[in-house]
């Protein structure tokens, strides 16, 4: 039976309807006081409004939460015994139906199944707790399961079925009627900009304003005035790189006299290497990008940042975009010449760096999560659909089928995700060689050791007796606490004073143990005898009995040395006959008899066995010759080391795929129905309609790989790629997409608010070589973007979220820009490029560089909205609670950053005056007013260093102006 709560957790982390986060929460503000220096730092922190956040608590949507925590196990576990189809087989239980929201929330013969909102009522969950009803009879689910159960009544039994069961293959779907019934379906076409009124002609700067504006005067409504310059400035300079300008560049600008100085500055700043990692970081949010994986034990993806560093090049050398998908999903499948393997393979991080899960005694179902997560990165991440909501049925509102979600599947069925070589197939054959020469000589050399140390553990076994005889004196004196130096002794009698120590061991230990049994005789004899001599006469010779006990021993050593020496023999005649290296690694060393076996244990192969000697052991007991040639054998070694050739970088990727599937019936791999034809979805092509083959058929088409799959994506002719991407585009420059829903175009995502400027910008990407770089020109250079953010009371009134681009909406950085900004105001930026990734505490360089993890995500990045990486994210959440406020004021992070700002501030101004003026110039790029220049001379006057707080006045001051809120918007 398969584990549920595996496969729950398995198949609920595709989001059916897209994530959203929690909502805002208020933080009550509260602080701790810790002495009266912290105290004015508080008060100064106190007029202005601190940046900070809480751990952000993750709420699923209503609807997604049934669909991926409640429906899967309802479907593993519930419906053979409660639905419609059980009924029709006759094999309902209770009378209680449990595939409909009707059928559960009425119940059965006991009663209610479900009662919104209260748990005690609830049949369903005393049964899944086997207090009243044992359900599953199987056997109860895991605790986390039954919890989802609590959760899901708690929240009010959220359920979208309509009151039909969902079966894996529902009504035939028109696909025809689908295309022509939902706007996201149909082709986008470039339609002319509309006209506008007279009197607002001379406003629009290009054809986006022109949109924008007709829709605002058929409502009524007029744009907000132009932002002013220093706004502007800061602005484009924080979308489109996520640093803040240097007062220079803000002085530079403020005094430029040409008629429109932002073209100029944009194009500055779409070449800055900076651009590559702010929008970078965008798409690695889509693309689910982590350090490692959420297993178990966490597992590293050692080689994750090169996929990082890939996706920071390609956008900053402006790589179309439809090279872009197709690179991402099958650069290892492209036909034309490769000159630089970096480029085209390290973009298979998108699918190498997906989930991977332990294989465990479900090697399918794993197999079929793992591609799980690939096909809804795929469709969530590049065509704006929910198509894993398709996995175990039909989807409830889109024109998805499951057997669509097998027809997409199946460019990566049968895949593996690997570690991809970036070098060319020579050079990595090159390296490979050399590698297994190294082994050979490692192991060749090893063997010698081996053998070495073989010889020396046979020699004793011919002249055992003096070792058992002076390791019996030896140890006579010790039991009777005389003095002995087993050097001199060994030194003396011409033995290894490494086995003798040995053998005194053995006697030494009260019992020989089951592994040394034909030692026991005489080790017995030896013991007794030790407690009747006399450890002070001048010689110690033992007795009778044990010297008959030692030759006997003896003698089967001895028998032991010659049954070696003859299978060595036999074994070097063997190798020698071996006319090939391959016929040589098959000669296998005869066995020994079963008595000679049992003595080599005894004697030599156990590590605790008394001729025993470890391999670090050996060298040292060599002679002087020996020494010498096992020096010259590891130099030749070390000598071959050096010619190794550069080992190629190692990306994770992706390799094969293209299999035809079977669905899957209600998800269950072991369930297997009809077998998919391989292809896109059908919804998304022109042609007719291909049902599943039934089984044992073969697919109704061709193989279907990953190059296929990117091919029929980065088409011109689908209708979703381009407009999904310049929703993202939009949606990152102005704080919300043109589809408020990023990741899903579908029934249950947002209508566009300017469906004609979508698909104007989409068509005119496309016809602009795929430009991402002039999508931004044509965005930051509109009017539109220009906009003020001043609120005009009438526009509010009807439009208060700003859905018709009246004005520019102002937010709050997100976290990365934000930390940038303090490690760029301050001095601190460590602007290297690329390179692996670090823990984002006590590092300096850009937030993108920072360590991600799956499983435990860095506790400063949760306090900060940073998303959950498990997932595609098509958009980040905005939470104002305690703890970012606690970070921005007691962070190490904080302080030092403070103490950086105030010393480089101290070092352009000559006063106080000067100083707050460069201040606020670095910070906020303006000059402070009056006021604030007061409230900084106030406090600067007051403020003393107290015991307890070792930060000046100055060094306070600085860390106050990077938490304001100013220091975090973007007006």
């Amino acid at each position: 039976m398969r584990d549920p709560e595996a496969e729950r957790d398995s198949i609920g982390s595709r989001k059916c309807a897209g994530k959203t986060r929690m909502m805002n929460r208020n933080a009550s503000g509260r602080r701790t006081k810790r002495g009266n220096a912290r105290d004015v730092r508080i008060a100064v922190c106190a007029v202005v409004v601190i940046v900070s956040s809480l751990h952000p608590a993750v709420a699923d949507d209503a609807g997604d939460y049934f669909e991926t925590r409640i429906r899967p196990v309802l479907q593993q576990h519930c419906y053979e015994c409660h639905s419609a189809e059980a009924a029709k087989s006759k094999k309902l239980k209770g009378a209680l139906l449990l595939d409909t929201r009707e059928g559960t929330r009425r119940g059965g013969e006991t009663g209610p199944a479900v009662v919104p909102r209260d748990v005690g009522k609830s049949l369903l969950i005393s049964a899944l707790r086997h207090e009243s009803f044992e359900m599953p009879p199987s056997g109860r689910l895991p605790e986390k399961v039954v919890a989802d159960f609590v959760k899901w009544i708690e929240m009010g039994a959220p359920d979208p079925r309509d009151g039909t069961t969902a079966t894996p293959h529902g009504s035939p779907i028109d696909f025809a009627a689908a295309r022509r019934s939902h706007w996201a379906f149909q082709p986008p076409s470039k339609g002319a900009a509309p006209e506008v009124t007279e009197a607002r002609a001379t406003w629009p700067r290009g054809e986006i304003d022109r949109f924008v504006l007709a829709r605002l005067e058929a409502e009524g409504m007029q744009p907000a005035a132009p932002a002013d310059r220093r706004d502007l400035l800061r602005r484009v300079s924080f979308g489109l790189i996520g640093l803040p300008p240097t007062p220079e560049e803000m002085d530079a600008f403020l005094k430029d006299e040409s008629p429109d100085p932002l073209p100029a500055v944009v194009d500055r700043l779409l070449d800055s290497p900076h651009y590559g990692e702010r929008w970078g970081r965008h798409w690695l949010d889509v693309a689910r990008y982590a350090d490692d994986q959420a297993l178990a034990n966490a597992r590293d993806n050692v080689h994750a940042f090169r996929y990082r560093d890939w996706v920071v090049q390609a956008l900053q050398n402006d790589m179309p975009y439809d090279r872009f998908l197709r690179l991402q999903l099958a650069g290892d499948l492209l036909t034309e010449p490769v000159d630089d393997y970096f480029g085209r393979l390290a973009g298979l991080g998108f699918q190498g760096l997906g989930q991977l899960y332990h294989r465990g005694n479900f090697p399918e179902q794993v197999m079929a999560d793992e591609l799980d997560d690939r096909i809804d990165t795929v469709s969530r991440g590049l065509l704006g659909l929910t198509v894993a909501c398709a996995r175990c049925h039909d989807h409830k509102y889109d024109p998805i089928p499951t057997q669509d979600y097998y027809s997409l599947a199946a460019a990566y069925q049968g895949a593996n995700w690997l570690d991809v070589p970036l070098a060319p197939p020579d050079a990595v054959a090159r390296h490979a060689r050399f590698v297994e020469e190294t082994k050979q000589r490692e192991a060749a050399l090893a063997e010698w050791v081996k053998s070495r140390g073989r010889q020396l553990s046979e020699a004793p076994l011919r002249n055992l007796r003096p070792y058992l005889d002076e390791a019996w004196r030896v140890h006579v004196r010790k039991s009777q606490n005389q003095p002995v130096d087993e050097k001199a002794v060994a030194a003396e009698k011409g033995l290894t004073v490494h086995f003798l120590s040995r053998w005194v061991q053995l006697l030494q230990a009260g019992e020989v143990g089951k592994e040394r049994v034909p030692l026991a005789g005489w080790h017995k004899v030896a013991r007794e005898a030790a407690t009747m001599a006399d450890a002070k006469a001048a010689t110690i010779d033992p007795p009778a009995p044990l010297a008959t006990a030692a030759d006997d021993l003896a003698r089967l050593a001895v028998t032991l040395a010659e049954e070696l020496a003859r299978i060595e023999a036999a074994h070097q005649q063997a190798l020698a006959a071996a006319k090939s290296d391959e016929e040589r690694r098959k000669v296998v060393r005869p066995e020994l008899s079963m008595a000679a076996k049992a003595l080599q244990v005894a004697l030599i192969s156990d590590g605790k066995s008394p001729l025993a000697i470890a391999a670090g052991e050996v060298v040292g007991l060599l002679d002087d010759a020996g020494k010498r040639e096992h020096q010259t054998r590891t130099a030749d070694l070390e000598v071959f080391k050096k010619t190794a050739p550069p080992a190629p970088p190692l990306a994770h990727g992706v390799a094969g795929g293209g299999n035809a599937m079977r669905i899957h019936v209600r998800g269950n791999v072991e369930r297997k129905g009809d077998l998919a034809p391989p292809g896109v979805l059908r919804v998304l092509t022109s042609g007719p309609a291909v049902d599943a083959a039934p089984a044992g058929a073969a697919p109704a088409t061709p193989r279907f790989n990953r190059l296929d799959l990117a091919e029929a994506i980065a088409s011109r002719d689908n209708p979703l790629t381009a407009r999904v991407l310049v929703n993202r585009i939009w949606h990152h420059h102005f704080g919300r997409g043109i589809v408020s829903t990023p990741s899903n175009f579908g029934t249950l995502g947002e209508r566009p608010s300017h469906p004609e400027l979508l698909d104007f910008l989409a068509v005119s990407f496309m016809e602009h070589g795929w430009s991402l770089k002039w999508l931004h020109r044509q965005i930051v250079l509109s009017e539109t973007y220009r906009l003020s953010s001043k609120a005009d009371p009438a526009n509010m009134a009807r439009d208060v979220e700003n859905r018709l681009l009246w004005r520019w909406s102002p937010r709050r950085l997100d976290f990365e820009a934000w930390r940038d900004t303090v490690l760029a105001v301050s001095g601190r930026l460590d602007r290297a490029l690329g390179g692996p990734s670090q823990p984002v505490d006590g590092s300096v360089r850009r937030t993108i560089y920072s360590k991600i993890s799956r499983s435990r995500l860095d506790p400063t990045l949760a306090t900060f909205d940073f998303p959950d990486a498990n997932v595609s994210s098509e958009k980040r959440s905005t939470t104002t609670v305690a703890q970012q406020q606690l970070f921005v004021l007691n962070s190490p992070f904080m302080i030092d950053s403070g103490k950086a700002f105030a010393a480089r501030v101290n070092a352009v101004g000559q006063n106080d005056d000067e100083r707050i003026a460069a201040a606020y110039r670095m910070a906020f790029g303006r000059a402070p007013t009056e006021g604030e220049r007061e409230i900084g001379r106030r406090f600067l006057s007051t403020a003393t260093t107290a015991s307890g707080d070792m930060l000046t006045p100055w060094q306070r001051y600085a860390q106050a102006l990077l938490a304001s809120n100013e220091f975090a918007w973007v007006p």
